[in-house]
């Protein structure tokens, strides 16, 4: 009898080891039960984030070694990126914006020995604390990276200016790591027309940067079409090769007539193309309502100040404004910036959406929820909420820009 009941056991210990049919339903969860399943998914998943303005952050806060001024790999008072909170967070692989000013273009040579110095300095930063952060060129890199516990550094330059007048520059800058370029930022470039510009010099595409986008094809660079004018993007879809990429941009839907983030043409488009659009998390590129919100909230505290004889640096001040920030609270929150990714995945599918946070780079819009790197899991939750799958998670998380890298790194090995 005893054999018989052992085998009955046996027996149902096979099946409960079989692989299940369904994945757990998510939106039956508590919110509490949820964040714990999205910090697990975070920490134990890839997460690339397309932008973070760390390398400039690093400039302006007058980085070296020295703690006192800053650094980066123990827990940071102000911006939003260091290593403590991005591990908190389970963020992996956050491109370093190697960010040219618009002004720099004006002055021959300056734009690319900036982009120099901050390639250096991102460089200095893995070479200083090898325990806590490496530099990543591929998707191989990162996967190897991650395996080590490591957060990886992978570059993109953002604004194509750093090319100068220089077409053998894209080679230079592929070999010094730059792994996107985003072709222009805040006017009007060499390359082509922007989106925050309305001179319309090239009327999109010059016949200059029609060359940089097919080099960039070559030597494996991918195309980033965040910041460039509708006609730009057009006029690069039409050149390129290879699937491209939008580093840090948004749905045009919910901000209107903001040329900045992508209308539902070119998100269609772009995925036509098999690239992937990475979402902003900045306040005025994913809720117009923020700016005038913002704007009632500032002028209302500097009257206060001014009426009532006070400083910015005064803590009298600094509690009241805290006070009536909280209450008339003008950010949006985590739930906008899963409505723009909700957008994406209902006009074209999951496959082509990404986080693009633009960290250390919109100062203190971020949303609700979403200050800073360690927060990832909250919005992570929400999308669970929503009724996202785990496959649907990764796939925004780090594969969907990793099957970009890899078409274009697999375009340049094809042309010898």
């Amino acid at each position: 009898m005893n054999k018989y009941i052992n085998l009955i056991v046996a027996a149902g210990l096979l099946l409960s080891c079989e692989p299940k049919n369904s994945e757990t339903d998510y939106t039956q969860l508590s919110d509490a039960e949820r964040l714990e399943v999205a910090t697990e998914i975070a920490q134990s998943t890839i997460m690339v984030d397309g932008h973070v303005d760390l390398p400039y952050r690093m400039k302006v806060g007058g980085f070296t070694l020295q703690r006192e001024i800053l650094d980066v790999s123990v827990r940071t008072p102000d911006g939003n990126f260091d290593y403590p909170r991005s591990k908190e967070g389970g963020l992996d692989a956050p491109f370093m914006s190697i960010y040219i000013p618009a002004g720099n273009q004006a002055i021959p040579g300056a734009s690319k020995a900036l982009a120099d110095s901050l390639i250096l300095m991102t460089e200095r930063l893995a070479n200083t604390f090898p325990d806590k952060f490496a530099m990543a060129y591929s998707p191989a890199d990162v996967e190897a990276n991650f395996e080590k516990g490591l957060i990886s550094l992978p570059m993109g330059m953002e604004n194509g200016s750093g090319i100068e007048d220089d077409l053998a520059n894209v080679e230079y800058f592929h070999k010094r790591g730059i792994r996107y370029i985003t072709l222009t930022h805040g006017k009007d470039n060499l390359i082509g027309d922007a989106s925050y510009d309305t001179t319309g010099t090239h009327g999109g595409l010059s016949e200059f940067g029609e060359k940089v986008v097919a080099e960039m094809n070559r030597v494996g660079i991918m195309v980033d079409l965040s910041h460039v004018s509708d006609n730009t993007f057009r006029d690069a879809l039409a050149i390129t090769k290879v699937p491209v990429i939008a580093s840090h941009s948004s749905v045009r839907k919910f901000t209107p007539g903001f040329e900045r983030n992508m209308s539902d043409e070119l998100i269609t488009a772009m995925a036509e193309n098999g690239g992937v659009m990475m979402i902003n998390f900045g306040g005025t590129f994913i809720d117009s309502a923020y700016a005038a919100g913002s704007s009632k909230v500032r002028e209302h505290l500097v009257n206060y100040m001014v009426d009532n004889g006070l400083s910015r640096s005064d803590s009298a001040f600094r509690a009241y404004a805290a006070e009536y920030s909280a209450a008339n609270n003008p950010f949006p929150t985590v739930q906008r910036v899963a409505d723009h990714i909700d957008h994406v995945v209902d006009l074209v599918g999951v496959d082509y959406v990404g986080f693009g946070s633009d960290f250390d780079g919109v100062g203190d819009s971020l949303p609700t929820g979403l200050k800073d790197v360690s927060m990832f899991p909250n919005l992570i939750a929400e999308l669970l909420k929503r009724g996202y799958s785990k496959e649907d998670i990764e796939k925004i998380c780090y594969k969907n820009i990793f099957r970009v890298w890899k078409a274009v790194e697999d375009y340049a090995a094809s042309q010898g």
